[in-house]
């Protein structure tokens, strides 16, 4: 990751408070013992128009990709636990609106990049489970989220 000013800082993370997302994600897989695995992402979202932003933002922080959609929006998403978890970590002092969200993510990308998901003890899925729910409570969205009974089922635990 290139050079950071906390004034880069602060408007990336106002950026995120805004046109942004945090996502933990328990998404299902054809292979691996578990069927599943946890997704970090970090998305940031721009018309199409003005998607430079979005091109600053992912040469600021070197990581990233950017796609156009096809409702004249573009966005530029950040994966994986280690980059959201870094990111985050700089962002969190600036950041206002999200701060759940964030703080959660953050705490759940720490504990999903010191293992794979097959090592983590139970206590340890219990509290990703927690986290998602928070991140999802927090977060504005149109379609059904998934309830702790679906996520401990997915998972192969009991409440």
């Amino acid at each position: 990751m290139g050079s950071r000013s906390k004034i880069d800082l602060a408007y990336c993370a106002g950026f995120l408070d805004g046109d942004g997302s945090l996502m933990l994600q328990l998404k299902k897989r054809k292979d691996g013992k578990l069927k599943c695995r946890f997704m970090a992402t970090i998305c940031f979202y721009q018309d199409t128009r003005h998607a430079k932003t979005l091109e600053w933002i992912r040469d600021l922080f070197g990581i990233g990709y950017l796609s156009k959609r096809n409702d004249g929006m573009s966005e530029l998403r950040i994966n994986g636990y280690q980059q959201v978890g870094d990111i985050l970590k700089l962002l969190l002092p600036y950041i206002k609106f999200k701060k759940i969200q964030a703080e959660a993510l953050a705490q759940a990308c720490d504990i999903l990049s010191k293992g794979t998901l097959g090592t983590l003890k139970n206590k340890q899925l219990k509290l990703l489970i927690d986290l998602v729910l928070i991140i999802q409570k927090e977060n504005y969205a149109t379609k059904s989220k998934k309830t702790k009974d679906d996520l401990y089922s997915i998972l192969g635990l009991t409440p």
